[in-house]
Order: structure tokens, then sequence, then C-alpha cells
């Protein structure tokens, strides 16, 4: 069972950095429209993928939510490390796609899709945070099923995914959220 807040939060960083990449390579050129031009697009889209993944989708994150059973003492659970790795290596041709695209599409408008990347990054960190703060409001950590979760490419609220599954707030090796649970002294 993988926790479903590091699933969601498994891409943001990659799209964080792919984009920054891109933007970073689109203000070297100056594109058709110009870098002013195509800056402030990427500054809009940027706005619009985060609001846009951060809200897409979460309804069904909630109804999900509300009606987790609890895990039975037979189901595994999965570390972060192996979930963002699982993750990453499963998407690891999109983002390079989305790379490719990206840079490319600096020659017409400079950095704006980077920008977009780095956006949908950035909602990506914020859902995983409204699931984290869900999860502390409830007093439980939710997961789901991998053999679910590998069915379509790792959606934590596909189709795919009947149920989620709890466990109290010290299960696993990740805060509420997906961050990595920190040590205390």
């Amino acid at each position: 069972m993988a926790r479903v807040a590091v699933v969601v939060r498994a891409g943001a960083a990659p799209l964080w950095w792919t984009g920054l990449l891109a933007a970073g390579v689109g203000l070297l050129v100056p594109g058709l429209t110009g870098r002013r031009i195509g800056v402030l697009a990427g500054a809009a889209l940027f706005l619009i993928a985060a609001a846009a993944v951060g809200w897409t989708g979460f309804r069904r994150y909630a109804e999900l939510a509300g009606s987790a059973t609890r895990a039975a003492r037979h189901d595994l659970l999965q570390d972060r490390a192996v979930t963002l790795r699982a993750w990453r290596r499963g998407h690891l041709w999109w983002l390079g796609a989305a790379l490719l695209l990206a840079v490319g599409s600096s020659f017409v408008l400079p950095s704006a899709v980077g920008m977009l990347l780095a956006g949908a990054g950035v909602g990506l960190w914020w859902k995983a945070d409204r699931i984290g703060r869900r999860e502390s409001a409830d007093g439980v950590l939710l997961w789901v099923r991998t053999d679910r979760l590998n069915a379509r490419g790792g959606r934590p609220a596909g189709a795919t995914v009947p149920e989620y599954r709890t466990t109290g707030q010290g299960a696993g090796d990740a805060a509420p959220g997906g961050a990595r649970r920190r040590a205390h002294a």
C-alpha cells in the first residue's frame, strides 16, 4: 500500500525542476513573440496550471477519504522512497518529452511552457498539502493499494481505485501531506 499524498507529491519536484530548466533555457532564446510576452504569458499559465492541478479531482479524493476503511494487519505499507522511485521511473519518458516540448516551444513563446510545467508542480504540492491537512484533521493516514495504483499510470484517485485504507498517524515514514517525516531529537 502506498501513501496517497506521497503519490500525488511524487510528480511535483520533477515537474517544478523540469519547468524551471525549460523556462531558463527559454530566456536565452528571443523567440517569435519576444521574451517579455513569453514571460508574461508564462506567468499567467503558471497561475492557471497551479490552480487547475490543485483543484482538479479533489472531490474524488474527498469521496474516497470519506469512505476509507481501516487497513488490515496483512497489508504491507510501502516506504516513501519506494513510492517516489516507482512513480518517477514510470513517468520518466513523459518528463523528458515535456522538457523537449517546453524547450522547443521557446522558439515561439519563450519560457511559457516551462512556467506551465512549474505551475503544475506547484499545483501537485498544493494538492498533497490539502490531502495532508485532511489527514491531520481526521487523525488518519490515507493509503491506496499499489496494484490498483499501477493499473493506469499511477493516479491515486483514478477509476481503478475503488477505496482507500487508513492507518494511524504514526504509520509509515512520511508525514501528513507526503513530506519526509522529521526525526524528533
